[in-house]
């Protein structure tokens, strides 16, 4: 597989993501529902914490993503939701850490949403990644 960056602008790198991916020789490409911050055992955790929520969310992630037999490198499309975009960008730096210690910057959205389908949640990641 070969990943090629698409940047028309180059502020977008700069700040951790791309604005296109082009994926081309791929052998497999996996779609990641959207995870949040649940236990094994399907719990909300760290009510009103977004930085572990976000970690959590993270951790999850990469869960399928190593069940699949894939990392984070693998991810080419970030979607990021959350109820609170404001306190998201003071812990940003939580997921931007995360994508770079990868050395990855997959093309990436963020939505601000009014709430998510678990009471108390703050953040929901889904992907997309090819391998």
């Amino acid at each position: 597989m070969q990943r090629t960056a698409v940047n028309p602008v180059k502020w977008s790198a700069e700040l951790g993501f791309n604005q296109g991916e082009l994926v081309t020789g791929h052998t497999r490409t996996l779609y990641i529902s959207g995870q949040t911050a649940m236990s094994k055992d399907g719990k909300p955790e760290h009510d009103g914490d977004m930085a572990a929520q976000l970690a959590l969310s993270l951790d999850n992630l990469e869960a399928v993503l190593g069940e699949a037999g894939m990392s984070l490198a693998d991810l080419v499309r970030l979607n990021v939701y959350t109820t609170d975009v404001d306190l998201l960008f003071q812990q940003y730096g939580v997921l931007a850490s995360r994508l770079g210690a990868a050395g990855v910057a997959p093309s990436t959205t963020m939505l601000g949403v009014t709430r998510l389908a678990i009471p108390g949640q703050l953040v929901e990641l889904e992907g997309i990644v090819v391998a």
